[in-house]
Parts: C-alpha cells; structure tokens; sequence
C-alpha cells in the first residue's frame, strides 16, 4: 500500500542531534514549523535510551543554547591532559585559559537528544518514525522521498529540500569520495579510578592508537584505539585481565582502576563526501564520518547545522542558492578538521616506520606546552571551528 502523505518544505533525514537542532534553530529563526519534516528510523524512546557517549565542545554548548537544546545532562571539561605513552611531551589546555566555564562537555548521546525532544514537542513540526527512507528522486521543482514503515507500509513524500542528516556507522556507509580505514577499532567502555581527577580529560596516544578518557559522571567514558586483533582479544578478556591490559596501555597518572562496565568495539574509518545538489545536501555524520580522535564528529555537524540554518533563512525559498552558501562556508571548516583528525589517526597509528614520526611528535607536544600561541590555536580550532 502507498499512501502520499502531506508535503513540506524541507525534509530532515535523522532524529539525532543534528537533525532535531537544525528543525529548531529554523523555527526560532521564524520558519514554519509545518512546514518541516523529520524522518527517522528508531523511535523517539529508543534514541532518548542510547547510552553512547559525545564529547561536546564549548561551541556546540552555544548552538545548542541556540536551538533550545540546553541545558544537557553532561560532565564539564576544565582541562584536557595530551601525552605520549612512553615518550617524552604534552600539554595541558585549561578552561581559564579562554575565560570559559568549560572546555567541552561530555554527555550520552539520548541526554543530548532529550532537550531538543522537548523545545520541538510544542511546535508543529512532521516527525515520521519509525520509517526508513529507501530512496529519493530530485525532481525540477521538489524531491520525491521515498519510505517504509515497520509495518512494511511504503509511503512517498514531497519536499523542496532534503537535508540528510543520518549518517550511521563506519562499516554501515557506503563508500564516499574520502574513504580511509585505519585498521583501527575503537573499544569504548566506563570506567572508574581510584585517582579520578575531577574534570580532567585524557588523550594519550600509545603504540596503538589514541586512547582518550573523558570525565562522565564519577569515572571516565573510555575510547581506546587499537589493531582489530587486540581489539578481539581484549573484548574476550575477562575484567580483571582487561583492567591490567588497560592500566599498562595508560599508565598510573590515576591510580588503579576500581570498576569497568560492559564493553563495545567498532571499526574505525574516514568517509567523508562532500557534494550537494539543487535540493539535496548532506550535513554531519552523513557528510562526513571521522575517527574518533580530538572528539570532532558531532561538534563538526553541529557547526554544519548552524551555518545551514542560517543560509536556509537569509535564502528563503531559493533551495539551491541556500545550498551553494553553505557548500561555500563551510568547506574550509570541513577540510581542516578532516584533516587534523586524518593527520592525528595516520601518525600515531602503529606503523613499521613510525618511531621517528612519532618521537617528532611528541616533541611537538612538548612544543605546544611551551608555545602558548600554538595551544591557543588548536585549542580554538577544537572549540570553535574554522569561523568565517
């Protein structure tokens, strides 16, 4: 059975925070809210119960404030401590440092989406979900969606502009114009210790990869960077033999590990394309998906949903002009970041020759502690962004 269901202005493809923040800061900024449209494949209840962790800078704090989406559940970030495991340099960047409250936040992912839930529940705005989106076709004057719902039902829609803004996993993604698998998989986890520094962020780069523990309520949201092969060996450890692993890959800075929860592991990869039609362009994880180091992916699509909404609101019914600004602005910002991440998950990966690599950049750290103009920068870059 199809059924056409009312059309719409613009249609978001994704629930999550990109997705919802951009519905909002239209809507603030005066667009209608019926005339907008939100497709997503789970239910409101399954992404509010998503407990993955997001790290958030303090500029994703501002657009969120923006849209209606704060304040979140979330730990603050006054300090983030970057070493080399084994090796001498780091730094340490400082909240004071920047007149801010905090650096960053971390949050779960369904704390991140529940305000923003809340700022549009009074609106008018189209939510449809459960459904997934099989197919669209640009039309001169509209895009033609195409759906199925969980009952197996198809349905067609109508909307002048369709902004995707789901973009899924790694290993999920079909391959984009930049595509780099790191050989890498990412084991995430919380975990507590004893030493626990309140407020203080980790990012120690290991013969593996970049291990990162972000403060989260009283323990630590664990990211660690490793070769699939060990990845399969520490997800079959039991806790007592992963602690250990994990106390020798980051050390005694905090003490001895007191607790670990259940632990997950995914792939880890670049894919990023960025190309837009007349009616159609892509925004956050959906343009881009990045490797976990420096925690840029959601910060990166929040920066596309602000400066997207923006062009949608001083182009009004010109969909393509409202397009070519956005390509236009926000590519800079774009290849920067993909390129620090890129950069960052390439040198410290393990590598036959990348002793040298790596002994060079850890006397880059040391550089970076002693050069306060260079911290700044990309300090400024992971808060903010390249800002036009």
């Amino acid at each position: 059975m199809t059924a056409i269901l009312n059309d719409a202005d613009i249609a978001i493809a994704g629930a999550g925070p990109a997705g919802q923040a951009l519905a909002s800061l239209l809507i603030r900024g005066g667009f209608p809210a019926a005339r907008i449209a939100v497709f997503d494949a789970k239910t409101a209840e399954q992404s509010q119960q998503d407990v993955r962790t997001i790290a958030l800078s303090a500029g994703s704090r501002q657009i969120l404030e923006q849209a209606g989406g704060w304040p979140v559940r979330a730990t603050a970030i006054h300090e983030i401590h970057v070493s080399r495991r084994g090796h001498f340099g780091r730094t340490l960047i400082r909240h004071e440092d920047y007149q801010l409250p905090a650096l960053g936040y971390v949050a779960r992912y369904g704390d991140i989406i529940r305000p923003l839930e809340q700022a549009l529940q009074p609106s008018d705005v189209q939510f449809l979900r459960p459904v997934k989106i099989t197919g669209l076709q640009e039309q001169h004057d509209h895009v033609q969606i195409q759906t199925v719902s969980a009952d197996g039902r198809t349905h067609q829609y109508a909307a002048g502009m369709v902004i995707q803004a789901e973009g899924g996993t790694f290993t999920d993604q079909e391959a984009r114009g930049q595509r780099r698998d790191y050989g890498q998989t990412a084991v995430i986890a919380h975990v507590c210790f004893i030493g626990s520094i309140a407020h203080r962020a980790f990012e120690r780069f290991t013969d593996q990869g970049p291990l990162a523990l972000l403060p989260e309520d009283d323990g630590y949201a664990l990211v660690w960077c490793v070769r699939p092969e060990l990845a399969e060996q520490l997800m079959q450890l039991d806790d007592a033999a992963f602690c250990a692993a994990l106390q020798q890959a980051f050390g005694q800075r905090l003490g001895s590990i007191s607790s670990i929860s259940k632990r997950n592991a995914f792939p880890l990869g670049l894919n990023a394309q960025h190309s837009a039609s007349a009616r159609i362009v892509s925004i956050g994880n959906a343009a881009q998906t990045l490797h976990p180091v420096a925690g840029q992916g959601l910060n990166l699509g929040l920066r596309d949903v602000s400066v997207l909404a923006r062009a949608i609101l001083q182009n009004g019914t010109q969909t393509e002009a409202a397009i070519q600004d956005f390509m236009r602005l926000r590519g800079t910002d774009r290849q920067l970041t993909i390129g620090l991440t890129d950069t960052l998950a390439r040198i410290f990966a393990s590598s036959p020759d990348g002793s040298l690599r790596q002994s060079l950049l850890g006397a880059g750290l040391a550089l970076l502690d002693v050069l306060p103009p260079a911290r700044h920068a990309l300090a400024g870059h992971m808060m903010y962004g390249w800002r036009n």
